[in-house]
């Protein structure tokens, strides 16, 4: 195996387990979701690199990088979970194999586009689903290979409506602006014919009227479609799956769904006894307190785009 050891995570919700895989020199967090058996629906959140270098304000793995993980060590977080679980993946109805626990696919996107052509040969019934903030790269590859493997998606983390504050959540400076972002989703959309998604943390602030109109005039409904997701706070005292969010994201997904958007509204089990959800990763923070000579710390703000590892 490609990670030394794994340990397995147990969270108050059945449907729900966190999986912490660790080498000598790295660190990865996966989530298993059952909706509500195996059979029916099975997610596997998986990370694509060790920390992140983006530094996203709201996310716990956004303080500290290590490396980006190479394709085998994507896949074998798949290969393990499935075979803990000991569910045969050809009897899964729908199967979800979702590129967006820990690190920016798109920042290590040979590894990724190697991981998912492996993937794709070993579950072809798994849809393959890119989640990314957009770094300012060039597509072209990723567009070909989208359009190449079929069960491919992409979602793109927006999370607001406007270029100002987005950068204030997400400091990372190499990255596309929501205009740049819709046209990637248009250019997408006409290669392969599938429907990019935004995503959206619906909270207090960031759910007024004019935000409603500003994401409605920026990404077209025909084209796009929405993800509203719960806030997941990075701070495990913090509880983050109250009603109250709960009910801004339907609130904010209703006014969506006005403006003829295709809507979805995403709350991840366990989110607040084992960090279930994508930007909390309550093990990994803990992994990189107590390894600092390899967790480099990431403000987000003027960093470098990292490359994949050879």
């Amino acid at each position: 195996m490609n990670w030394k050891t794994v340990n397995k995570i147990k969270s108050t919700d059945s449907n729900v387990f966190k999986y912490v895989f660790y080498n000598d020199n790295a660190v990865a967090e996966s989530v298993l979701y059952k909706y509500p058996t195996y059979d029916e629906r099975t997610v596997i959140c998986c990370s694509t690199q060790s920390g992140c270098p983006v530094g996203c304000r709201f996310c716990g793995a956004g303080d500290y990088f290590v490396r980006s993980l190479l394709a085998e060590e994507i896949v074998e977080q798949v290969r393990y979970i499935l075979e803990d679980i000991k569910i045969d993946a050809s009897v899964i109805k729908k199967f979800q194999i979702m590129f967006m626990s820990m690190g920016e696919p798109m920042l290590n996107l040979k590894n990724v586009s190697k991981a998912i052509r492996e993937l794709n040969k070993l579950y072809p019934n798994a849809d393959l689903l890119i989640s990314t903030m957009a770094p300012d790269i060039d597509y072209a590859d990723f567009v070909n290979l989208s359009k190449e493997i079929d069960k491919i998606g992409l979602q793109i983390s927006v999370h607001e409506s406007t270029d100002e504050k987005r950068n204030e959540l997400i400091p990372f400076k190499a990255k596309l602006n929501l205009k740049s972002i819709n046209w990637l989703g248009v250019i997408w959309y006409k290669a392969t014919g599938r429907h990019p998604f935004f995503n959206y943390c619906a909270k207090e602030n960031n759910t007024a009227p004019e935000d409603v109109e500003n994401l409605s005039n920026t990404f077209p409904s025909w084209i796009w479609k929405a993800t509203v997701s719960v806030v997941c706070e990075r701070n495990e005292n913090v509880c983050s799956a109250g009603e109250r969010q709960r009910d801004i994201a339907v609130e904010f997904a209703n006014k969506l769904l006005e403006r003829n958007f295709d809507v979805r509204v995403f709350n991840p089990a366990g989110q607040d006894d084992i960090g279930g959800g994508c930007g909390q990763l309550w093990f990994v923070q803990d992994w990189m307190k107590t390894h600092p000579e390899l967790a480099k710390k990431s403000i987000g703000n003027g960093r470098e785009i990292v490359h994949s590892p050879k």
